[in-house]
């Protein structure tokens, strides 16, 4: 995490949590000549463009109070979407059972891409039963081997 990301987060948390929102992510990205900085909440049920408004709107106020990020940037509220990353143990603890992707650092088994059920969180390892043509396979993944994690989509 980068030191505007920390410090964006540690300005949004108190206002997300008193709207009894979480926080689910913060990205400061350069995306063209463009700089964005991405605040991505969610709730139980979801969070609607009024809450995004909402939270905007408190966030932009503490943001230009304070002022951390030099460059002009444009602020996005958002939800994390279908396809939400997987960061924090929570959010792992709350996939289990649901169709994820994860992308490792270096090959477990062979590969470094896997999609499939996570089946098990322990903090330490994830467990994800991936299919390998009619069979069933679970994998072993430790979390410091994990690049990036996230909800994935299926259409059956």
């Amino acid at each position: 995490m980068s030191k505007i990301t920390e410090v964006v987060e540690t300005i949004a948390l108190p206002i997300v949590e008193r709207e009894n929102m979480e926080l689910v992510d913060v990205e400061f990205v350069k995306e063209g000549p463009d700089w964005f900085l991405r605040v991505y909440i969610d709730k139980p049920g979801g969070v609607d463009l009024d809450d995004c408004v909402n939270i905007n709107e408190q966030l932009s106020e503490k943001l230009n109070d304070s002022d951390p990020i030099e460059q002009a940037y444009y602020l996005d509220v958002s939800s994390p979407g279908a396809e939400r990353p997987l960061k924090k143990p929570i959010d792992f603890q709350r996939a289990i059972g649901k169709n994820v992707y994860i992308k490792t650092f270096a090959p477990v088994e062979g590969a470094k891409e896997f999609e499939g059920i996570l089946t098990e969180y322990d903090g330490e390892t994830a467990v994800v039963e991936t299919r390998i043509k009619t069979r069933k396979k679970a994998i072993s993944l430790p979390v410091d081997k994990i690049a990036q994690a996230r909800l994935a989509v299926t259409f059956s």
